[in-house]
């Protein structure tokens, strides 16, 4: 059984409904699912410190990597998180295991491309594996569930309305949909490679 670290921060709430489903997707696998949640008590002195999320993470065979995408990149707290997992990259704990990324903003664009490609470079310069989407746009493919219903390929986009006044967050079905067919792909991915 192969075990997917899905480490993510998440201020409104959407980035969480995200990586939930995605968790939901790597059970549904058959695998073993780390949800980790990024919070601003990690970070002390601008620095990001969790001993033990980071032994998950290295024990882990595949890391999906979550953050909103705020004014086009991931967000401060998450930006911590990556800083301080330099010990991880000059050590190359994570060569090799499966990577992924996933990110959310209330926008259709909202610049999210950029998010995910930083998720991936991030990926590459640990030298994981990355590993896209794999599922078409569900307009194109004749359905109407929703499934990669913003056409990214690179990694896993959601959109939801602003949520105002406290409303709590809500994710699209489709994008949904989207979380938990990727944690399928990655818990078989992590299991043929791993």
């Amino acid at each position: 059984m192969s075990a997917i670290a899905i480490v993510y921060f998440s201020a409104s709430g959407h980035t969480h409904l995200m990586a939930e489903a995605i968790a939901v997707g790597v059970q549904q696998a058959g695998h073993k699912a780390e949800l980790l949640r990024i919070t601003g008590d990690q970070i002390t002195d601008g620095r990001w410190q969790d001993n033990a999320m980071m032994a998950t993470l290295t024990a882990a065979d595949g890391i999906v990597f979550g953050s909103p995408t705020y004014m086009g990149g991931v967000a401060g707290q998450f930006k911590a998180f990556i800083d301080a997992a330099s010990e991880a990259w000059f050590a190359q704990l994570w060569k090799d295991k499966i990577a992924a990324g996933f990110t959310h903003s209330s926008s259709l664009s909202g610049d999210k491309q950029g998010t995910l490609i930083y998720l991936a470079v991030n990926a590459a310069q640990h030298a994981m594996l990355w590993l896209n989407v794999g599922d078409m746009p569900s307009q194109y493919v004749g359905k109407d569930d929703g499934v990669n219903r913003l056409g990214s390929f690179m990694g896993v986009m959601g959109q939801s309305p602003l949520a105002m006044d406290g409303a709590d967050a809500q994710l699209d079905a489709g994008d949904r949909l989207t979380c938990v067919n990727f944690g399928q792909r990655l818990a078989e991915a992590a299991e043929r490679w791993g």
